[in-house]
């Protein structure tokens, strides 16, 4: 499956989940979820959707360098969003530390995955 694809499809995923939460603060009427909703749509769908899209139009070399990104943007994504979940909501009965040390060191693999991108888009020609 090509970067631009696996990205796509996480996007879409992150979408649907973003709107579930949205719909669900709407209906119970409570604000519990706003940090989450707000980081499954903008990092989840936006951030995935629109590297998704830059791998389809640039059509950058796959190699390692743009592999370890969408690893990175992959696994970074949905380990600060369900990490921010289980810290923020504490449904899950794990020590406070672990939650948070989950929570921190997923949003440090997507700041990685950031910078990588940043990496890729210098290297990228821009004659398409």
């Amino acid at each position: 499956m090509s970067h631009s694809k696996m990205l796509l499809i996480a996007a879409a995923v992150f979408g649907v989940i973003g709107t579930f939460m949205g719909g669900h603060m709407a209906g119970s009427g409570s604000p519990a979820l706003r940090p989450i909703h707000a980081h499954v749509l903008v990092v989840g769908w936006l951030t995935l959707f629109s590297w998704a899209i830059y791998y389809k139009v640039y059509k950058p070399k796959k190699g390692l360098l743009t592999t370890i990104h969408v690893w990175t943007g992959l696994i970074g994504t949905i380990g600060l969003c369900s990490g921010m979940y289980v810290f923020m909501m504490d449904v899950v009965p794990l020590p406070e530390l672990f939650t948070l040390l989950y929570y921190i060191i997923s949003g440090t693999v997507l700041t990685v995955s950031f910078f990588l991108f940043l990496v890729i888009a210098i290297k990228t020609p821009d004659d398409i």
